[in-house]
């Protein structure tokens, strides 16, 4: 498995499982939601509520099904840094096993504008000391 600088657990719902039993394939983009705010919260010590972050990319690459009995964990990490943008890539797990890789990227929106604002500083010296 790739060097993943933080994981959380996430619950499956009844209502993630398809009719196959298996965890229903647009239910992924929601567990790496559910990442990103643990992770804007437990690493940045901000809610993703009280942000102006927008996704403006989302690439899952689907590796096997989760089952509805399965625990999943989601690990990602920041790589690299742009000017406005945080791009993560991300390990959806179940029981262990890599189920799904993805990537996100975010931008930083100027809320008073059109454009987007460079990521503050104070985040950028956080994501760097986690990936330590």
């Amino acid at each position: 498995m790739a060097n993943y600088s933080y994981e959380t657990e996430i619950d499956v719902r009844l209502r993630d499982i398809d009719f196959m039993g298996h965890v229903n394939n647009a239910v992924y983009a929601t567990y790496l939601e559910q990442a990103r705010e643990a992770y804007f919260r437990d690493v940045l010590d901000i809610s993703l509520e009280e942000t102006t972050t927008v996704l403006v990319s989302l690439e899952i690459e689907y590796e096997r099904p989760i089952e509805a009995d399965e625990t999943v964990t989601v690990a990602l990490s920041v790589s690299e840094l742009g000017e406005a943008s945080l791009p993560m890539t991300y390990e959806v797990r179940a029981d262990g096993e890599r189920a799904a890789t993805a990537r996100t990227v975010q931008v930083l929106a100027d809320p008073d504008g059109d454009g987007s604002r460079p990521i503050p500083g104070e985040w950028r010296r956080r994501i760097e000391s986690q990936r330590e």
